[in-house]
């Protein structure tokens, strides 16, 4: 699905990004989708993180056919986080069995 990132506006602690979904021989469509800025503060998230991860739940809202508001919750953010902490988990362990492999490599030579 493409979506175009159009910016965002902010009033306190809310950021609404905007987005337009093009559709072939019409104008676009366009969507906002909201997200708290406490919650990345707490789940320690970069904002420049934030077009992205409302690009992905936006893609998935409208895949499903979710209609109203859009809105990055603590759960999409909680899940970011975990899948962000099991890849790092893969690499280093991928990094140690070839350290490991190196060294069992070279006590046979």
């Amino acid at each position: 699905m493409e979506l175009r990132y159009l910016g965002f506006d902010q009033t306190q602690n809310t950021r609404s990004y905007r987005f337009e979904k093009p559709v072939n021989g019409e104008p676009a469509l366009t969507f906002v989708i909201t997200a708290d800025l406490t919650l990345f503060l707490e789940h320690r998230i970069h904002l420049q993180e934030g077009p992205a991860l409302c690009a992905v739940k936006l893609a998935s809202d409208l895949e499903t056919r979710q209609l109203g508001e859009h809105q990055l919750t603590n759960a999409d953010l909680v899940a970011h986080v975990t899948a962000r902490m099991t890849a790092e988990a893969n690499r280093t362990e991928l990094r140690t069995r070839r350290a490991q492999l190196a060294a069992a490599s070279r006590r046979l030579t």
